[in-house]
């Protein structure tokens, strides 16, 4: 199994160049788009080169999915934390876009691993704020609270129109996700692949993960929930998170998981299909290839029989060959 990585590679590499090449630069303006639907806009100029700045636009919510002046609950104050003076906030953000941030680089940490450190977590903007509402929820957890003014369930957007659901509790954190799928081979697979997911939960290794279950119709933790929402074509997975798997260093490895269960269930079934084709067609071949190996036989059987050397006789001709 294969887990997305946080940080996005392309902005990752724009920023490093970025501080490699001293005060030297060039004008940058690019866009670029991220799995479910996750877009940035990366500005540098000449006249100011150590300073980026940074565009990002969210999947478009769905209505049961609440936000706070266009962000997820606690996106700024998560902003804030994870970048500190290196990062200000521009309000408000460029047209089109939910959030737009300066980036200054000279304010970065002359140790080289520090540096480093701070680079990767702005290019993992999308976990900082996508994450942030989720990763409050299990901070309250880990201290075996609940989050205040929080409703008992929660709508957190994760791909465009489409949302998961958590139900916080002081001793347990429940997360729902309805799987819906476009294409109807993919209905199939993901529905195979999720039934067989939760059979792996279940062996004796994973004792120690989050108890999963898989079931075709809305558990009871989404009663009440529209019925928009509530379209699945491949079923409904949910997870229970405890206290013990959001512990220190834990809950931001958990915050991303769950984010990003969706992506990370799309993405080995693509793989799976490809296998799939692969084999179908490296099977294909072998046939041809068996078909004209037995071709070419019959042909050759073909020259021997229509070939100088064979001569038919008639029944007069084998009497006389006997005498």
């Amino acid at each position: 199994m294969i887990l997305l990585q946080s940080p996005s590679r392309f902005l990752l590499q724009i920023l490093q160049d970025r501080v490699l090449s001293g005060d030297k630069g060039v004008d940058i303006d690019c866009h670029t788009v991220e799995f479910d639907d996750v877009r940035y806009h990366i500005q540098f100029s000449l006249r100011n080169p150590k300073v980026m700045v940074l565009s990002v636009a969210l999947p478009l919510p769905p209505p049961e999915a609440v936000l706070y002046d266009g962000l997820p609950l606690g996106a700024i104050e998560a902003i804030k934390a994870a970048y500190g003076l290196v990062v200000q906030i521009l309000d408000p953000p460029k047209d089109g876009f939910d959030l737009t941030m300066k980036i200054n680089l000279t304010k970065l940490p002359p140790d080289e691993e520090q540096r480093n450190a701070v680079l990767t977590q702005i290019a993992s903007v999308r976990e900082v704020v996508l994450g942030a509402p989720l990763k409050l929820l299990l901070k309250h957890l880990a201290s075996r609270t609940v989050a205040p003014n929080v409703d008992k369930l929660v709508a957190l957007v994760h791909r465009p129109n489409e949302s998961f659901f958590v139900a916080p509790q002081a001793d347990k954190v429940t997360v729902v996700y309805p799987m819906r799928f476009q294409d109807s081979i993919d209905i199939v697979l993901a529905t195979s692949f999720l039934q067989e997911f939760v059979e792996a939960r279940r062996t004796a290794a994973l004792n120690n993960a989050p108890s999963c279950m898989w079931s075709p119709a809305p558990p009871l933790e989404l009663k009440g929930v529209p019925s928009d929402a509530l379209n699945a074509n491949a079923g409904f997975v949910t997870f229970v998170v405890f206290p013990r798997h959001v512990e220190g260093k834990k809950l931001d490895k958990t915050v991303w998981s769950l984010l990003t269960f969706h992506a990370y269930v799309s993405y080995h079934v693509k793989c799976s299909e490809g296998f799939m084709h692969t084999r179908m067609r490296r099977r294909v071949e072998s046939l041809i290839q068996a078909l004209d190996r037995a071709k070419s036989d019959a042909e050759k059987l073909k020259k021997l029989v229509h070939g100088g050397s064979f001569k038919r006789l008639s029944l007069k001709n084998g009497s006389n060959s006997r005498h």
